[in-house]
């Protein structure tokens, strides 16, 4: 029998808040274990939550920006479940009512663009973290996670395949980053993604029994657990078997799932309205201000990229990716209006330099201004591209202006006719072979004598005027050496 597959997927983002979903302990990544904690986040008797208004904001730019509707009257519940990282014995949830609904995102599909579907979106608390102990037989709870304010996105079970999961969820983190409600941090545990997968037989319309997966941090390990996760479940149904319902942890190192537990349904948390939380009412005045907030998004302006600046799409979607490499490429050809050249060195030796480092483009130590007076160098026919090229690391790394490095190290560009005649001269009374050849008809012989002359000049001529004054000597293969 053949299977089709059916897939939706569950993304917790985190906030970008300063402070927790409903008390004011801080969010940062990093800090000693439960020292960003409080009565509030560590569920002591008598503490009361407040609802933190950034986080709802986000929310709301969230949704706008997934094409969802905003729902006016908000209600938090409680949802119930003992885990040791769980302080309260509850997690504050939506259930009934979420902040977001009903909205779609479009991704590239096996047979072009399509809509993914946004069930729901809606703010809840993180829980902690149990940190195991090899060798020590027990482990240790740190709440400093618990509280931190997150927006989990459920999807439709509109994908078929781990290429389209991957293509969603890159859509997704573009759109929450160029919001600046998401740092889309995937090995921080601040962009989790959870692909809910079934199986069917083609032509059905009832869903197969679903499995979960967790523990997946970087997208190439969400392609290789839902195509894995394809495989067995096919195997199982062929061989007879079930498939049950569960929830499954990737393992990266032996490239398999493995069984976590049996997976939940609503009922078994018994959701019930937060009474320590009043409902939340969104005016739409305040809704309407969020979605004027909006900046550009990662497919608009990627469209507009290729359109006003007449880049190839492939360019246009790698520099929109990142809304900084967008705002620095922009930057760029504000003050230097060759689009593509641009969009070579960002995409080519910035980039490069970049991921050597370590390091985003917001912190770039070549700012769009070094960056433009390196190419106006070139452009100008001050230096070469392959000296501008070389000397690119040198200005990553020293802090210098390009103009200070070339003087440094003496890489001016010649190009005085006179100087560049005298060398042309010199290296055409040295190759009577070539010129005779040249004057046979054998016109490629040219790039040998190019090369002999930028050789002769240390690689400091410049190879326009070196070819336009090489030609202006040679004559025709009638007439040999112009006299």
């Amino acid at each position: 029998m053949t299977y089709e597959t059916v897939i939706g997927v569950e993304v917790h983002a985190q906030l970008r808040t300063k402070s927790k979903m409903f008390c004011g302990c801080a969010t940062t990544f990093g800090a000693s274990a439960n020292s960003q904690t409080c009565p509030v986040c560590l569920g002591l008797p008598g503490s009361l939550p407040v609802i933190n208004r950034m986080a709802v904001e986000m929310a709301a730019r969230a949704g706008l920006a997934l094409n969802c509707t905003i729902t006016a009257n908000n209600q938090f519940a409680r949802k119930n479940y003992f885990y040791p990282d769980l302080p309260k014995g509850y997690q504050i949830s939506q259930y009934e009512s979420p902040i977001c609904q009903h909205g779609w995102i479009k991704i590239a599909g096996a047979e072009g663009t399509k809509r993914v579907r946004i069930r729901r979106a809606h703010l809840e608390e993180d829980a902690g973290k149990n940190v195991h102990e090899t060798g020590t037989g027990g482990s240790r709870v740190d709440l400093n996670r618990a509280g931190t304010p997150l927006l989990e996105i459920v999807t439709e079970p509109d994908m078929q395949s781990a290429d389209e999961v991957v293509s969603y969820l890159k859509g997704l983190r573009d759109i929450l980053m160029y919001l600046e409600v998401c740092d889309g941090n995937m090995e921080e545990g601040n962009f989790r993604c959870e692909p809910n997968l079934s199986l069917r037989p083609v032509g059905q319309k009832e869903f197969g029994t679903k499995v979960e997966l967790k523990n997946i941090n970087s997208f190439k390990y969400v392609k290789d657990a839902v195509e894995y996760e394809i495989k067995r479940q096919t195997k199982v149904l062929r061989d007879g078997g079930r498939i049950y319902q569960e929830t499954r942890l990737w393992n990266f190192e032996r490239g398999e799932t493995a069984v976590m537990r049996s997976k939940e349904e609503a009922h078994d948390y018994r959701y019930f309205p937060d009474p320590d939380l009043v409902p939340l009412k969104l005016e739409q005045a305040w809704v309407d201000g969020c979605r004027s907030s909006l900046p550009e998004l990662p497919a608009v302006r990627m469209r507009r990229f290729v359109e006003k600046y007449g880049l190839p799409e492939y360019d246009g979607g790698v520099l929109t990716a990142s809304r900084a490499m967008a705002d620095y490429f922009e930057a760029c050809v504000s003050q230097f209006n060759q689009p593509k050249t641009v969009s070579n060195w960002v995409m080519g030796e910035l980039t490069r330099e970049l991921n050597n480092s370590g390091t985003d483009i917001a912190a770039s130590p070549v700012s769009p201004e070094r960056l433009v007076d390196l190419l106006q160098m070139v452009d100008k026919g001050t230096i070469s591209l392959k000296v501008a090229r070389e000397l690119f690391p040198e200005l990553y790394t020293s802090g210098k202006s390009p103009e200070q490095i070339v003087q440094e190290k003496g890489l001016t560009q010649v190009s005085d006719e006179g100087a560049l005649g005298t060398i042309i001269d010199e290296v055409l009374a040295k190759s009577p072979a070539q010129v005779a050849q040249f004057k046979e008809g054998k016109q490629q012989v040219l790039g040998f004598l190019v090369g002999q002359v930028m050789k002769a000049s240390g690689g400091k001529a410049n190879p326009g005027k070196v070819n336009a004054l090489l030609r202006t000597k040679l004559v025709d293969s009638r007439t040999g050496l112009d006299a």
